[in-house]
């Protein structure tokens, strides 16, 4: 077994019912019911686009003030240059940004800090470097909101700053032209969970207030909700309309660099899902950010030649081999660290032979592997870390990080994911702190728990035509995860390893009803389980295609034996 516990929450059968009369799926029904849309007006919400989940971005304080100096510059042909960040979501909002002002005939250009010698956000030298070039505006994407000092300088150099950010802010706001960020205290906009990418788009709305936002999402939609997704923000409200939208996008009519991305990653144009961005297609472009070369990711995702598109991404892919080689010879160094002494409490560890561009990655494995949160610095050679933190469970990383500031010469981001710039004298007082607010929040030891929305009675239901009504309830991702469910008591006629023994093919039985399933990473030896044996089996249903012929294939998440059940000897 992969989880300590499995949680089952249920259904209501007569709601489920009740909406399979007004025409919704059964299959689909009762994974509502079981995410507590039983009346039929919620239900049918959740299925279609709503003009009133996209709100009006004049409700987001400070886009007035951003958008009138945009119009400035761009009617006195300053040249403006958008600060951007090396994470997907950056990368999107950035290119977003260019394309739209490019198009309003700006002299455009995109500048993101190196994640190795500059680190996140807005700095000095970079800020003097482009004055020095002759910008008038600075406007920052998925970044800035915490720049009290920098935005200062920027000040004192007689460069305006646009600032538009989704990051938690701090006692004060930079002192920029315009500050745009929904989660600012006195925000009063309706929704405070945008992407990077999403507070970006909300200013292409406002400076083209007279264009639906709907129309403006056929030019832009993929790019929001490639950040949006990558950056795992909630697909609920707002997000979930962006998303599907861009989604639309996405198979109808996609820009050349994303088409390239998606032969790439082997994704049919057709069924491209918020699963195939967020497992296929956003780790390869943030293998740019991560290896130091950001540029080659937004001139893909900006570039409008199909042949440049072939070429950008063919050089895209081998980066992205490179990275996982680094991040596996990582990540094992640190199994290797952690079998000294078994971890009671969050995570510190730093070294100076590690690449800082995938800390983020390793810190998310070793976060998930040991349950606990994370935090993995690259020291260089000034003694000065630069480090990147996972939560897990309910832990608050960045309020963490708050009552840590006085350790700390710089942080930033999430409750759930954050970065920080530490000096090498003060990593043993930031773990034993940490740990010591980790204890104070969490009372109990973090168990490995699998929810689950319910138990399929009837196997029968998994067709064909019931697994694809699930196209109708995405996007999937952050706070509408894709449907878990169980069946007990399958009887096992069928094992065999696959893909060289990394994974197991298995055929179960119940009810005299077959179904195909796979255990991805689960060596068969692993599972211990024997043809003939009894189990209860946690899954994820999916259409299959192969060699032309659809087919219903549930991928395993977890396998325990049912309970009372022989086992074959």
């Amino acid at each position: 077994m992969r989880f300590e516990e499995w949680s089952v929450k249920g259904f209501d059968r007569n709601a489920a019912v009740g909406l399979c009369k007004r025409g919704i799926n059964p299959l689909a029904a009762v994974f509502m019911c079981s995410r507590g849309m039983t009346g039929y007006d919620d239900a049918a919400s959740f299925i279609t686009d709503r003009p009133s989940d996209i709100h009006d971005p004049m409700l987001l304080d400070g886009i007035s003030a951003a958008a009138e100096r945009i119009e400035r510059a761009l009617a006195g042909g300053e040249k403006i240059v958008v600060y951007g960040d090396y994470d997907v979501d950056g990368m999107t909002a950035s290119a977003l940004m260019k394309s739209y002002l490019r198009s309003r005939g700006a002299e455009c250009d995109v500048y993101i800090p190196g994640r190795a010698d500059e680190g996140y956000g807005l700095n000095r030298p970079a800020l003097e470097h482009l004055w020095s070039e002759g910008y008038g505006l600075v406007v920052t994407v998925d970044c800035g909101i915490t720049a009290i000092e920098e935005a200062e300088y920027a000040r004192e150099l007689g460069l305006d700053l646009v600032i538009t950010d989704h990051h938690e802010c701090r006692d004060a706001l930079p002192d920029a032209v315009a500050v745009v960020d929904p989660k600012r205290p006195d925000s009063g906009y309706p929704f405070s969970v945008l992407a990077g990418v999403g507070v970006a788009f909300k200013l292409v709305c406002a400076l083209e207030k007279d264009r639906p936002a709907a129309e403006l999402l056929e030019l832009y939609g993929d790019l929001v909700a490639l950040g949006t997704i990558a950056d795992v923000m909630p697909v609920v409200g707002e997000n979930r309309a962006l998303i599907r939208a861009g989604l639309r996008k996405l198979a109808q009519n996609p820009r050349p660099g994303l088409m390239a991305l998606m032969r790439a990653a082997g994704t049919p144009q057709a069924d491209v899902d918020s699963a195939a961005i967020g497992f296929a297609i956003a780790p390869r472009l943030n293998a740019a950010g991560r290896m130091g070369q950001t540029e080659l990711s937004v001139n893909i995702l900006l570039t409008e030649d199909e042949a440049e598109a072939e070429r950008l991404t063919h050089e895209l892919c081998e980066l992205n081999t490179r990275r996982r080689e680094l991040e596996g010879s990582i990540f094992a160094e640190v199994e290797e660290r952690m079998c000294e002494a078994a971890p009671d409490g969050p995570i510190v560890i730093f070294d100076e032979k590690w690449f800082h561009g995938v800390m983020g990655i390793v810190a998310a494995r070793t976060a998930e592997r040991w349950m606990f949160p994370a935090v993995m610095i690259n020291m260089d050679e000034d003694g000065i870390g630069r480090g990147s933190c996972r939560s897990f469970g309910h832990f608050k990383m960045y309020s963490a990080l708050q009552k840590c500031c006085d350790l700390l010469i710089n942080y930033g981001g999430h409750e759930m994911a954050a970065g920080i710039t530490i000096s090498r004298d003060n990593i043993d007082e930031f773990r034993e702190r940490i740990s010591e607010i980790y204890r104070e929040e969490i009372k109990t030891r973090p168990v490995s728990k699998l929810f689950i929305d319910f138990e399929v009675e009837k196997p029968r239901l998994l067709d064909i035509d019931n697994v694809k009504s699930f196209a109708l309830l995405e996007p999937f991702g952050n706070g509408n995860l894709p449907p878990n469910m169980v069946i007990r008591g399958a009887r096992v006629t069928f094992i065999l390893p696959v893909g060289g023994g990394k994974h197991t093919r298995l055929k179960i039985e119940k009810n005299r009803i077959t179904l195909d399933c796979i255990f991805f990473a689960a060596e068969a030896d692993s599972l211990k389980i024997r043809e003939g044996d009894e189990i209860d089996v946690a899954f994820a249903p999916h259409l299959n295609d192969f060699r032309g012929r659809r087919s219903v294939q549930l991928h395993i998440i977890d396998i325990r034996p049912h309970e009372g059940a022989k086992r074959v000897k």
